[in-house]
Parts: C-alpha cells; structure tokens; sequence
C-alpha cells in the first residue's frame, strides 16, 4: 500500500505523526491492548448501528458481517497478547474516536443522521489502516508484521465499504461532500492530538 493509495482511497488530509510508530513499538503491550479495545468498539459500533437502523436491510447484512469480522480481529489481538505473556489490561477513553464523533449531527432526516454514522467509522477504518501499514512497515517483530498487514488490507475494505454504504441511503454527491467535511475535521483532531505510547489513534 502506497503513500499514494492514502491520499487518494483512504484521502486522509493529515499522516500520522512519524513519531508515533517508534514510541508505539517501544510500548507494543500497551498497543496491543488499546487495539483489543479498538476492535471491540468496533464491533459495538455495528451492532449498535443494526439496533438503530433496523428496517435498512444491506446495512444489517453489511453489518452483521462487519460485526463477525471485527470481533475475529479482537480474538486474534487477544492471542498476540496471550502469545507474550501478557492480558487484557485495562479500557481507556480514545480521544480521537469521542472527537470525532461530536461531529455525528443530531436531528433532522434519519438518512442523514445515519450517512454521518457511516462516514465517522469510515474515518476511523482509515486511520486504523494507515497506523496499521506504519506497523507493518517499520516494526521489527516479524509475526506482528504479518498481522498488521492482513488487518491493513482489512480495515482498508472496511472503510470503502462503509463510503459505499453511505451512498445507499444518501446521494452520491451529498456524501462526497460531507465525506470532505469530515475528512478536514479528522486531520484538525490529529494535528492537536500529542502521539502516545498508549493508543493506536
């Protein structure tokens, strides 16, 4: 995956701060945990989006496919913990994901509430993979190259999907241009954000 595939796929404004992929190999543990709790919100995020959104029936499918396939994510963090020794450590909040969606709007059509909805886990499914090709290209634990490699191919698909999703329910063109809004929003949230040894956003 190319620098070029980032800013033309996923179309994140702003990359990742370098320094973040050398203090997240000196921490992998704590990495490692945050991304378990990353891919249960995820799945969360999913199922939340059925219970709401009940009556859409490719969202449900779409979804109800995405849910497996976050909690098979979750699992196979698990067993990258257990391989080393180490648990489950303890939830912590994820600024960039409670940043982010203060920007959901309230009120108004049900279809446009539900496009915001897709879009920011969209973003996040983007970010995910841009940290996850850094991972993939820069740390030194072979069998965590490998993993962050097939989730980066992974959350790539995700984030498409959701964009496509969106058009389902929206114009195309409506999207395309919230999708822009949200996109300059995502990177002012990572321009203020200070890397941490904690996080994976």
């Amino acid at each position: 995956m190319s620098s070029q595939f980032t800013k033309t796929i996923l179309r994140l404004q702003l990359p990742t701060d370098p320094r973040w992929v050398n203090i997240a190999e000196k921490n992998i543990e704590e990495i490692l945990v945050d991304h378990a709790y990353c891919e249960q919100k995820a799945a969360t995020s999913g199922i939340s989006l059925i219970v709401k959104y009940p009556d859409k029936t490719r969202l449900v499918e779409e979804m109800t496919d995405l849910v497996a396939e976050e909690w098979s994510h979750f699992e196979r963090v698990m067993a990258e913990l257990k391989k080393r020794g180490w648990g489950l450590g303890r939830n912590r909040p994820d600024e960039y994901v409670v940043e982010l969606t203060k920007h959901i709007r309230k009120g108004g059509q049900r279809e446009r509430q539900l496009m915001d909805h897709l879009l920011v886990n969209a973003l996040i499914e983007a970010r995910s993979c841009e940290r996850f090709k850094l991972l993939w290209k820069n740390i030194q634990d072979e069998d965590l190259q490998r993993f962050y490699y097939e989730l980066m191919v992974s959350e790539a698909g995700h984030y498409v999907s959701f964009v496509k999703l969106a058009k389902e329910y929206m114009p195309a063109e409506v999207v395309d241009a919230r999708l822009k809004e949200l996109l300059d929003i995502e990177a002012e949230i990572i321009r203020n954000l200070e890397p941490r040894p904690d996080r994976m956003h």
